[in-house]
């Protein structure tokens, strides 16, 4: 005989759905955001939203420049706890961006992988453990996703896990904005050539392309890029045809 068995009453099997649930509907949110710093903004959101934990939360990124800075927060002590780190260079969101892909620590007052920042970040600012987490936001930029708890041992094994799951869906959901935005950027630097090629077309009497020519001779001489140029075309920035 084949047991049909119905929907658990084990209340800790709710627990996981409900749980389960909000990491859905969070990365639901996430991937429909418009822009790169929506993107940011909905991930902090969602890492205090997620883990009972997290009282603070927020990110950082790597620049083409290897500048860090910290572009979304949830409020001034996740700002100011990654600040110290980028000061001291030392924490373990640095750890997080460069060799590790999750970092844990349940009590920063007796952390010695950070002297300096730990007890520092400690007494200042009240943090007493840190979750964070490694960010592929693209080709040339890391990142991290930076979860601060006022109460030590704040975090567990299950939230390392779905703290996982959610920073590749927040890399995905960057990676993609920024692919987003190099094809508009791209497109406004193709319409913008075209329309100072278009100038000086009317302006000088000449061809596609020797105003194609003209404009790539301006880059040159004044040592700017082609946009550039074209910009400083459609702004009736005169110059002498040769």
């Amino acid at each position: 005989m084949r047991l049909v068995t119905g929907p658990s009453d084990d209340p800790r099997s709710n627990v996981g759905r409900q749980a389960d649930d909000r990491f859905d509907a969070v990365v639901q949110r996430l991937h429909a955001e418009h822009g790169v710093q929506d993107t940011l903004h909905r991930a902090v959101e969602a890492a205090v939203e997620l883990f009972s934990g997290c009282d603070h939360a927020c990110v950082s990124l790597v620049h083409r420049s290897h500048r860090i800075d910290t572009p979304a927060f949830t409020d001034e002590i996740a700002r100011r706890g990654d600040d110290l780190q980028y000061r001291l260079q030392e924490g373990p969101c640095l750890d997080a961006i460069w060799t590790e892909e999750t970092v844990h620590s349940s009590d920063l007052t007796t952390e010695s992988r950070w002297s300096t920042w730990g007890p520092l970040a400690a007494d200042e600012l009240g943090i007493r453990s840190m979750l964070c987490f490694q960010l592929f936001t693209s080709r040339d930029n890391l990142g991290a996703l930076n979860l601060y708890g006022d109460r030590t041992s704040a975090f567990t094994q299950t939230d390392a896990t779905m703290g996982f799951a959610l920073a590749a869906h927040v890399s995905i959901a960057l990676a993609g904005q920024r692919d987003l935005q190099d094809a508009h950027s791209a497109l406004a630097d193709k319409v913008m050539i075209g329309h100072a090629e278009g100038i000086l077309m009317e302006r000088y009497a000449i061809g596609g392309q020797q105003a194609w020519e003209t404009l790539a001779r301006i880059a040159v001489d004044e040592q700017i890029s082609m946009e550039t140029a074209a910009s400083h075309v459609v702004d009736s920035r005169p110059h002498r045809l040769r």
